[in-house]
């Protein structure tokens, strides 16, 4: 009697509208499944139009080419005899939903619309979709005349519902759901649903792998059964990266592991699993049975078709194996490359253009376009066709064939060191030191005279002639005069990275990388519309803290010891003149805090949802050991100040891979003013009765000690 099934998820490289490409890759996804002897193929969240479509939802374009391509893959011969579960949008009597659709052999068996949507940080699936709200309830969805004439079929089951095959159940969860406080499949795995699967679009953030493993694994512990795991994999057009990160389990142990990382554009994952370890796993749990003879029953979708064979007493079933995690720097070292390639071969670019200054950001933007080739390089050693051709494309060489990450480097990377009469030797060197070492093509020239043909121009106008501090100028002087440095960068790299291919006698243009850390922005540390404004932006979700153990991993991984003197130098922007051919001015000195602090700052505001008064509550406790009460007070006070005056310059942030949860962006994931009363009367008020009133107390304790 057959018990044994083969089942399959996979992690799909998806573009938002790309309903030629992403059908192609479904198709593929469903042949290595049906090639592998799985009889079940789970799919991504709304695979079939890409999950970062947006506001897209709202057109009936978007609708109408996601009927389209599900009736192309009921047509497809490559879905026959495999019971298919894909994801799109589906409107249902005027409402749109975000849904799974499974089908098998030209019939759709049942669409399941979500229940609990993703709607904070960076998702906002409430403003698109609605959710399904009537637990364990269906409707007859009518299908359009395109689909009934494939299927034969007027109406399909459309709600909350599970799927009856000869052998086993099956029950969907999709992403968020798992993530609530009573997913789906904890009833669901008390009405006897054996195998659960989840089509997820989750996005990567530093550190976030393990939780998302820890609720698989925990949702089969507690009641057994096989949970298949599907998700997005790469950039789909916008500031977010999705990494994979497929898996199956079963009985709380995993069974299959896909990468977070790579360039593969189709991952598929099987496994065999015995339905009788399932059954034997539960029948020991006293409590659950004695939950699962009260649960209210599901629908049941009856499907005449069994996931095992009838005789599979000879086939051997998967093993349990242990999960692999990255250090957060090897997070660090491959999922932004992973975007930055998306990036470029989706672009249709020929590189990236890099102002390289010799300090940690710059250098740790160049290492991750080196990591891109490492990576592209090896992918191409492994036999990756759709990499070789891009990488082919992108060099505009049809018979090329990248073997060396610095070679390759060299043609995908220009790097540019911009001196003013304020650089220092020092940046120079380390600079040009780094760019040797990855094999970037690089250029070194000097900006003083676009500087004092600028200030020239106000010169004559006005009649004055603004000074450094140093020289006895005004702080708005001496900005002023910091600011046109950094904005002449900006506009000497978008020249560069427009007309240096040209001038190489080489086609295409490059595109221009920001490298400003989360932390800067946050603090607006860095100057609206230098050369931290870009195309985009690989570390701007990245705090410097994490940037410089990610560097040092570079040193050891990639041997880049060019970027040990640039770790043990001071940060600094070397924007005012030299004290004696020495760097005068430090990025800590001109914030007034440390990186270190400025992380602490962003996870209490955006994390922890601190307002000043809340923030100095919690950091009076923190640092009780190191600061006064006055002390804690004036570092909020001093970062609150800071932060909200320079607020605005976060609308014009270039779009960042998204990779910390107290980013400042504001476009899409910290909805919060740019305008503010940068005194907070009120907030630095409260601060200040509680500072007195801890001052009073000390005091107090002080005048009772003999």
């Amino acid at each position: 009697m057959g018990r044994k099934v083969t089942v399959a998820t996979c992690a799909l490289n998806q573009w938002a509208l790309d309903f030629e490409g992403n059908l192609q890759r479904i198709l593929k996804s469903i042949e290595i499944a049906k090639h592998r002897g799985a009889r079940y193929r789970l799919g991504p969240e709304l695979e079939i139009c890409g999950y970062g479509c947006w506001d897209h939802y709202y057109e009936s374009d978007t609708l109408l080419h996601s009927l389209q391509v599900l009736a192309a893959l009921l047509e497809s011969p490559v879905t026959q005899d495999i019971i298919c579960d894909v994801g799109m949008p589906v409107m249902h009597r005027n409402v749109r939903y975000n849904c799974r659709v499974i089908f098998l052999n030209r019939k759709i068996l049942l669409i399941r619309p979500k229940m609990a949507l993703a709607n904070e940080g960076n998702y906002r699936e409430l403003r698109w979709f609605t959710p399904w709200s009537r637990s364990r309830q269906t409707e007859e969805y009518f299908l359009p005349r395109m689909l009934q004439d494939l299927t034969k079929q007027e109406t399909v089951p459309f709600g909350d519902a599970v799927l009856s095959t000869r052998d086993t159940c099956i029950g969907s969860e999709v992403c968020e759901e798992l993530w609530t406080p009573h997913s789906p499949h904890v009833d669901m795995g008390l009405d006897g649903v054996e195998i659960f699967t989840n089509g997820s679009g989750s996005h990567h953030v530093l550190r976030k792998a393990h939780a998302r493993v820890e609720l698989v694994t925990m949702a089969t512990t507690k009641n057994g059964g096989i949970y298949l795991l599907a998700n997005q994999k790469g950039c789909d057009g916008d500031r977010l990266y999705y990494d994979g990160c497929a898996l199956i389990a079963m009985n709380g142990s995993i069974f299959a592991q896909g990468s977070q990382f790579s360039l593969d554009d189709v991952e598929v994952l099987t496994a065999t699993l015995d339905l009788e370890d399932i059954r034997s796993y539960r029948a020991e749990i006293s409590s659950r049975n004695l939950e699962a003879s009260r649960v209210s029953p599901y629908p049941r979708v009856k499907v005449d078709f069994a996931l095992s064979c009838h005789e599979d007493l000879l086939e051997s079933v998967s093993e349990p194996i242990e999960w692999k995690y990255h250090s957060p720097a090897e997070e660090i070292s491959l999922g932004p490359a992973c975007w930055l390639w998306d990036f470029l071969r989706r672009s249709r670019q020929a590189g990236f253009f890099l102002p390289l200054s010799g300090g940690v950001d710059s250098a740790a933007t160049a290492c991750l376009v080196y990591s891109m080739c490492r990576q592209v390089c090896e992918a191409v050693k492994r036999g990756n066709p759709e990499v070789l051709a891009d990488v082919r494309t992108i060099v505009n060489q049809p018979s090329y064939t990248p073997q060396d990450p610095r070679e390759l480097c060299g043609r995908i990377l220009t790097t540019c060191y911009m001196a003013s009469e304020n650089s220092s030797q020092e940046t120079y060197d380390r600079a040009r030191g780094l760019a040797q070492q990855i094999g970037s093509h690089h250029i070194g020239l000097n900006i003083d005279p676009a500087v004092k043909a600028l200030v020239g121009i106000f010169s004559l106008v006005t009649g004055t002639s603004p000074r450094f501090a140093v020289h006895g100028g005004s702080s708005r002087e001496n900005l002023a005069l910091q600011n046109v440095q950094a904005r002449v960068r900006m506009v000497v790299a978008y020249l560069f990275a427009q007309l240096s291919l040209w001038s190489r006698g080489a086609p295409g243009g490059l595109l221009v990388l920001g490298s400003a850390n989360v932390d800067e922005s946050l603090l607006g540390y860095l100057t609206k519309y230098d050369c931290s404004s870009a195309d985009i932006n690989p570390i701007g979700g990245i705090s410097k803290t994490d940037l410089r153990a990610f560097v040092q991993l570079c040193v050891e991984r990639f041997q880049l010891p060019a970027l040990q003197s640039i770790l043990a130098a001071p940060a600094t922007a070397e924007l005012e003149p030299l004290a004696h051919g020495r760097v005068s001015q430090t990025d800590e000195e001109d914030m007034g805090m440390t990186y270190a602090e400025l992380s602490v700052y962003g996870r209490l505001r955006k994390i922890a949802k601190t307002g000043p008064y809340s923030m100095f509550c919690k950091l009076v406790n923190v640092w009780k050991d190191t600061c006064s009460p006055r002390q804690v007070a004036d570092k909020v006070k001093r970062f609150f100040s800071k932060y909200s005056l320079n607020r605005h310059k976060m609308t014009t942030l270039t779009p960042a891979y998204h990779a910390e949860s107290y980013s400042p962006d504001d476009n899409r994931f910290d909805l919060r003013p740019f305008l503010y009363n940068t005194r907070w009367p009120w907030q630095f008020r409260c601060i200040e009765d509680q500072v007195l009133q801890l001052e009073g107390r000390q005091q107090q304790g002080l005048d009772g000690v003999d």
